[in-house]
């Protein structure tokens, strides 16, 4: 398949009164046609940053972006003008944002919202484009979609809120689809239909998508492969399967070791990782996680990692990344 977003060497800064504060340190990553490449870490790891740099929402001052390249197809995103690239935006790479409520303008209609992409990236006229717009919110689940089309964000729940969000970043079948948290806040019911309505309609048009989340579950059913990030660089790269088999980075086996057992001993505490993640302001020397890491030693607080591939297809940013592998993975 051929590779959709590759993204190389990004950073972003923010520039603060009380110092530099490194929100994403060189982190590259790929996903292919049709994959869907998951993207997880505590609050605070980079994630959400990272794609707003993608995007390139990131506001400036105070952020500061730089990347040797961001190449979406063939186009370097990073060598567009700020015009160029609010065509491309919308069009061959959308977003569906955490909150609906606050990504939806409140004073316009859901279809005066679904329309005006339309009419600015496919150069229709109103009336065409509110039957695509019709046709978009019916392929998200939406009954009576022409009825919803006058309707205001605040008289839809939040589970059609969210199929709206999603419905308007699919309008123009964009070739990079990015979900940052695409379930937050949402009822388990609601949430299973939004992954397979994801799903389904990346089956249809061969989206790329990159999921931004938290939730291990979703990942586990969403993702063909995995990054993990952590302090803003990523820790640990993976084919789903194997990274939930045999994680090769301790605060990976730490994330995994934090989901709830519902086979445990009733009344057992439920396990969290040690200690809280470095302020990005003054991060500590060498590797990040070293403070709260069982496995830390003296090397650990010397320099950072660097990222090895301890088995194939397989990236670790851990000193002990290659034994670990051979042992199966961190027990």
């Amino acid at each position: 398949m051929a590779t959709a977003l590759d993204v190389r060497e990004l950073s972003v800064r923010f520039d603060t009164q009380h110092g530099n504060v490194q929100a994403v340190d060189s982190i590259s990553f790929s996903i292919e046609e049709g994959e869907t490449l998951g993207l997880v870490g505590e609050s605070g790891s980079g994630k959400s940053v990272s794609s707003l740099a993608v995007m390139g929402l990131v506001p400036s001052p105070p952020g500061v972006v730089s990347a040797e390249a961001m190449l979406l197809g063939e186009r370097d995103l990073t060598q567009l003008t700020p015009e160029e690239l609010r065509r491309v935006r919308g069009k061959e790479v959308a977003m569906v944002f955490q909150d609906p409520m606050t990504s939806l303008n409140p004073l316009l209609t859901v279809g005066r919202q679904l329309t005006e992409v339309l009419e600015i990236h496919e150069g229709l006229s109103q009336s065409e484009a509110f039957k695509r717009a019709a046709v978009g919110l019916g392929d998200v689940g939406i009954p009576a979609p022409e009825e919803r089309l006058a309707a205001y964000p605040h008289e839809l729940s939040g589970g059609m809120r969210q199929r709206v969000m999603i419905a308007m970043a699919l309008l123009c079948n964009p070739k990079v689809l990015i979900a940052d948290e695409p379930t937050t806040a949402l009822d388990v019911t609601i949430q299973a239909q939004i992954l397979e309505l994801m799903r389904d309609l990346q089956e249809r048009h061969g989206t790329a998508i990159l999921l931004i989340t938290h939730d291990l579950g979703v990942v586990a059913g969403m993702s063909d492969r995995v990054n993990v990030m952590y302090a803003g660089r990523i820790v640990e790269t993976a084919a789903t399967t194997p990274l939930f088999d045999a994680p090769c980075h301790p605060y990976t086996e730490g994330l995994l070791g934090s989901v709830p057992d519902l086979t445990g001993v009733a009344g057992q505490d439920l396990y969290s990782i040690p200690g809280q993640p470095p302020d990005l302001a003054e991060l500590p020397p060498g590797c990040a996680f070293a403070p709260r890491c069982s496995r830390a030693r003296e090397e650990c607080s010397e320099a950072i990692p660097a990222t090895v591939s301890p088995a194939a297809h397989r990236l670790s940013a851990c000193l002990d990344a290659e034994l670990l592998a051979e042992k199966g993975g961190l027990k």
